[in-house]
């Protein structure tokens, strides 16, 4: 505790819940904050386009960080205008990419993304 506050710091929290066993407070700081998904959904909207870096890939989907606490999901349709079999066909860890944001869903936090849609189409891929 001692990186988040300092013995005779006044702090603002939320009452969680009063432990009358070792009569105790539980007290949360990140209570007062807003939750980070929350703060996301609600300046985020459907069909926006945001940069985010590649953090894992998986059997079909990619995880994309697009803040430090907000990951969303390009699914293998997603990826490129083009058929692909696995997400390391067309992005790898790493990798920086613009994505258009496809749902958000604050009930579950999740985001759903779509790289293809932030990439041009040529002319090969529109027959």
């Amino acid at each position: 505790m001692s990186e988040v506050v300092r013995v005779g710091q006044r702090v603002s929290c939320v009452f969680l819940q009063f432990d009358t066993v070792n009569a105790e407070a539980r007290l949360s700081l990140r209570g007062t904050r807003p939750a980070p998904f929350r703060a996301f959904a609600e300046c985020t909207a459907v069909g926006q386009t945001l940069q985010g870096q590649v953090t894992e890939l998986v059997r079909f989907p990619a995880f994309v960080q697009l803040t430090g606490d907000i990951e969303g999901l390009v699914h293998l349709r997603g990826l490129a205008w083009s058929d692909v079999e696995a997400p390391r066909e067309v992005v790898r860890v790493g990798d920086r990419i613009a994505v258009v944001v496809t749902e958000v869903d604050p009930e579950r936090r999740r985001v759903a993304l779509s790289r293809r849609q932030a990439l041009p189409r040529s002319r090969a891929d529109r027959t």
